[in-house]
């Protein structure tokens, strides 16, 4: 594609990443949340949701929510509602799924990125909410039926929801590797996407430069990588360009990104939007986050990695480059930081002459 066609177009970018949340429990109930376990072990008959059954929040996964809240700079939600989110699929056993509609627990926040130039951009984030992850479908090569493993059901996710603000698969790379460094440091997700413990799904729409109103959005999953969410989002930037200039119209359809072709591909149409038909959780009463459990959680927040560069690289006088190595894992940087504590501080450096 002409390099000066592909400029005239503006990509507007929106990501969700479901992070599944390092509890030792699942979300509404005991059963274990341990990934590798051999199939179908991890199961109750409140996972399961046989009659006469009650799900109970799990405290820890409340915990976790608010700390990334916190961290991404957003507004908690105090009285926290859940609801049924109801549809058949064959890997969600009770044929809905308990997340949170109407109450995000947390809302209005935003990161910060940092780019390859040096330059900052402010990514906004709309919402996270809680919510339990659906088991898996299991295609093996060969067999011609799908195994269904429940141990993933009922695991605890947070749903981390960003504004349309990113412009370019750079700025999807950078806010995914922020995203990622968060939860990391933060100690509530392992951060892995081949497991599937992150997972990333990007909404994606061009339109003209210097217009006023959104293309249509299309939604790309079947990212494993932080690459192939990058190369998704650079291919279907082109096809829904290519698309426009041939005089046609782009569907609004949920596509999959294969990495071996670097392409995606339609998976259904989303003309009309599911009915979910959300309603109120009747098990389970409404959440309320107090000051008291709300200034624990703020207590307990770790030093971020934006925090740990601003010291490294103001108190330290250590290179964006040196500060951004340093950052990228939370082991190395405490120790770094231990380490520089225990040391004077470095004498400041001389005006410079001339």
């Amino acid at each position: 594609m002409d390099d000066a066609l592909l400029a005239s177009y503006q990509p507007v970018i929106g990501l969700e990443v479901h992070a599944q949340l390092l509890t030792h429990s699942k979300m509404y109930s005991s059963d274990e949340n341990e990934y590798g376990s051999l199939p179908n072990t991890n199961l109750s008959v409140i996972t399961l949701g046989h009659p006469g059954t009650l799900p109970r929040v799990n405290r820890t996964a409340v915990d976790f929510a608010l700390k990334m809240g916190l961290a991404t700079n957003c507004q908690i939600t105090r009285e926290n509602l859940f609801a049924r989110k109801n549809y058949f699929y064959p890997d969600l056993p009770k044929g809905y799924q308990i997340t949170q509609d109407k109450t995000p627990i947390c809302h209005g926040g935003h990161v910060d990125i940092r780019l390859a130039d040096g330059s900052t951009r402010r990514i906004g984030i709309t919402r996270i909410h809680m919510e339990e992850d659906a088991g898996k479908s299991m295609h093996l090569a060969g067999e011609t039926e799908t195994l269904v493993d429940l141990n993933r059901a009922g695991v605890p996710l947070i749903e981390i929801v960003s504004e349309p603000d990113i412009r370019t698969e750079e700025e999807a790379y950078a806010y995914l590797t922020e995203i990622k460094k968060l939860v990391q440091y933060l100690g509530i997700c392992d951060g892995n996407m081949e497991e599937g413990s992150l997972r990333c799904d990007a909404n994606v729409s061009v339109m003209k430069k210097g217009a006023d109103k959104y293309g249509t959005k299309v939604e790309v999953k079947n990212m494993n990588s932080f690459r192939n969410v990058q190369r998704a989002i650079e291919h279907e930037v082109r096809r829904q360009i290519e698309i426009l200039e041939n005089g046609s119209e782009v569907d609004s359809e949920t596509r999959g990104f294969d990495a071996a072709s670097g392409t995606t591909s339609g998976q259904r149409s989303k003309e009309t939007l599911n009915d979910y038909r959300y309603f109120p959780e009747p098990d389970l009463p409404p959440l309320i986050v107090d000051d008291a459990w709300l200034h624990r959680v703020q207590a307990e927040l770790p030093a971020l990695p934006q925090q740990l560069y601003a010291r490294f690289t103001g108190e330290l006088g250590l290179s964006d480059y040196d500060a951004n190595v340093l950052i990228d894992q939370k082991e190395v940087a405490q120790y770094f930081d231990d380490l520089a504590r225990l040391l004077p501080p470095p004498a400041p450096k001389p005006p410079p002459t001339g």
